[in-house]
């Protein structure tokens, strides 16, 4: 089921913009302390690294990931989630608008 609304939280209004513009996130935090990013990632071929473990979860849009160690590019469609280890990294490739929520572990 794809995310559409998040109710009760604090959002931090200037944007993280990263990569030149091609990826442009907010930071949200629920009533618990939870963290999360909400986000969009435009066409472009871009690489991620993590510091602590991320689940990235599809909501618009589609992506092609790459996790690192790993030769096999897997799509990442509305309602479909993925996730990073801690301290690693990932390459994601758009060719449509990938609108994202990213969960941190």
């Amino acid at each position: 089921m794809t995310t559409e609304k998040i109710d009760n939280i604090s959002v931090t209004t200037q944007a993280n913009v990263y990569f030149d513009g091609k990826c442009v996130s907010h930071g949200i935090t629920f009533a618990d302390g939870t963290k999360k990013s909400v986000g969009v990632v435009l066409p472009a071929t871009l690489t991620f690294n993590t510091g602590a473990p991320e689940i990235m979860e599809c909501v618009a849009g589609a992506c092609e990931y790459k996790l690192a160690g790993s030769d096999a590019w897997l799509k990442s469609s509305p309602g479909e989630k993925f996730s990073v280890p801690g301290n690693s990294s990932f390459d994601i490739r758009v060719t449509e608008a990938y609108h994202y929520i990213c969960h941190f572990g």
